[in-house]
């Protein structure tokens, strides 16, 4: 019995080495062949751009091309549906955000996909901080002064968003819920369309990301009273965050993160991880980031780990304002 013993601890002791071995073999030859990365949004778009920059910088640490493949569709669904599917190889990454992550779960009544369950986190690496604009006839300079006319006059006033349940519709949803005050919605098909309207006056605000209005910001065609995140944004240093402006607290950003399908092998996920995070480091890919008013997240804050529990806590926290502003649909 203690040779029988010995014998199948030394083969125990045998298949674990082995088993290290190949793990680490897999390592090092990933990746053996071009990634896709599903980028669930349309082509040309923010979120589009951002990724390409990413995958751009990733292609060169990884030896090998991170291709983009933008699968479009009910706000984001059909995308994140097929990463979900994917075998978990490593090969199919899907570029994800606060909406595939978060709104979604609740959103749906019955999430088409579980933002938890479904996938293997790999790393957060931007985000991107809500900015209010106003037409540039709006009776308001400052937030303070923003808050006191729209409670005066609620009934008349309206703010666009790029459609329900959108980052944008949310941002401004938050924004009146925090106000205390009641405002018609109108929702366009897209952001650009509805930052139109602010400009042209058909609309009085709307609440977007940074970057999208950067540009009538600058060129005096909108009015922006307040960055919507807690800290002041790089690309407009100047402007004062709601925070600042008395509504203590007051954080909106989107996020944007990477996922595997469920059960991808550690290894593969700690090297997309550290792929990640060093194309966020890079100088080219900072300097490119800054221009569409886009920050990396610190490095404390990419690691597989860290986006678990980040993930769990945003599903709870946009809950409550998505139930409360009635934008659940079947």
């Amino acid at each position: 019995m203690n040779l029988i013993r010995r014998e199948f601890l030394r083969l125990a002791a045998g298949a674990t080495v082995l088993a290290g071995v190949s793990r680490g073999a897999r390592a090092q030859a990933y990746p053996s062949r071009p990634i896709t990365m599903v980028v669930p949004f349309a082509a040309g778009g923010a979120f589009d751009v951002l990724g390409r920059i990413v995958a751009a910088r990733m292609s060169e640490i990884l030896g090998k091309q991170v291709i983009i493949e933008n699968t479009t569709g009910a706000a984001g669904i059909i995308g994140v549906k097929r990463v979900a599917s994917a075998a978990p190889d490593g090969y199919t990454l899907l570029f994800g955000s606060i909406g595939t992550h978060a709104y979604n779960q609740t959103i749906y009544r019955k999430p088409r996909y579980d933002a938890v369950e479904d996938f293997t986190p790999v790393a957060l690496f931007a985000e991107q901080p809500m900015v209010l604009v106003v037409r540039k006839d709006f009776p308001a300079t400052t937030l303070a002064e923003f808050i006191a006319y729209v409670k005066q006059n609620a009934a008349k006033v309206q703010f666009g968003s790029a459609g329900p349940g959108t980052t944008t519709h949310l941002a401004c949803a938050q924004l009146n819920a925090a106000i205390g005050a009641t405002v018609t919605h109108v929702p366009y098909r897209g952001g650009g369309p509805a930052l139109n309207d602010v400009m042209g006056g058909q609309i009085d605000y709307y609440c977007g990301n940074i970057g999208g209005p950067l540009a009538v910001i600058k060129a005096g065609q909108v009015k922006a009273l307040a960055t919507l995140s807690r800290m002041r944004s790089p690309v407009l240093p100047e402007l004062p965050t709601a925070h600042e402006q008395g509504l203590i607290g007051f954080d909106v950003v989107t996020w944007n993160a990477f996922f595997l399908p469920r059960g991808a092998p550690a290894d593969i996920v700690k090297r997309l991880a550290d792929a990640t995070s060093e194309a966020m480091d890079s100088p080219m890919v900072e300097d490119r980031l800054h221009q569409l008013g886009v920050t990396a997240v610190a490095p404390e804050r990419r690691s597989p780990q860290y986006l678990a529990r980040f993930v769990v806590d945003e599903i709870a926290r946009w809950a409550g304002p998505i139930k409360q502003n009635g934008l659940q649909v079947d």
